[in-house]
């Protein structure tokens, strides 16, 4: 298997709403309001109609849970959902309480991607899986992601 780099993902977060613990941990959704996807053979705006549903286990470690829509440069709309895993440490938690920014790899911020679409200049993606690498950034999450392809 090798991993092709396919875009970065910038998606910016409004307000947080606080759900609480429903059993499995506190769960918060992030609203997201906006945002930019940038790569070879995709770029184009995030539009402010997703969330991440995440919630934060009783061992530290945030499960998230995001649904975005992406529009292309050239008007595609493509549906993305992603889970994965987000270490509430300690760089983690400052960026959070600071709305500041951390680096790749400052913590496993790890997730799965795949994608919807019935646009036919796009339509590659509905039998493509991605993963990404988070960071945060003030006011944003954002993303390196790989196609997996095999060989």
């Amino acid at each position: 298997m090798r991993l092709e780099p396919m875009m970065l993902l910038t998606a910016t977060i409004g307000t947080n709403l606080p759900v609480g613990d429903g059993g499995t941990g506190n769960r918060v959704v992030a609203n997201v309001t906006g945002g930019h996807f940038e790569g070879a053979r995709l770029h184009g705006k995030v539009q402010a109609s997703g969330a991440d549903w995440v919630v934060i286990d009783p061992h530290g470690y945030g499960r998230v849970d995001v649904r975005l829509v992406l529009t292309t440069h050239d008007g595609a709309n493509i549906y993305v959902q992603y889970l994965g895993l987000l270490e509430q440490n300690a760089t983690i938690g400052r960026a959070f309480a600071e709305r500041g920014a951390t680096e790749f790899g400052d913590a496993y911020f790890v997730t799965q991607l795949r994608f919807e679409t019935g646009h036919p200049d796009y339509r590659w993606l509905n039998h493509r899986l991605a993963v990404g690498e988070g960071r945060l950034r003030p006011g944003a999450v954002e993303y390196r992601v790989f196609e997996l392809l095999p060989g």
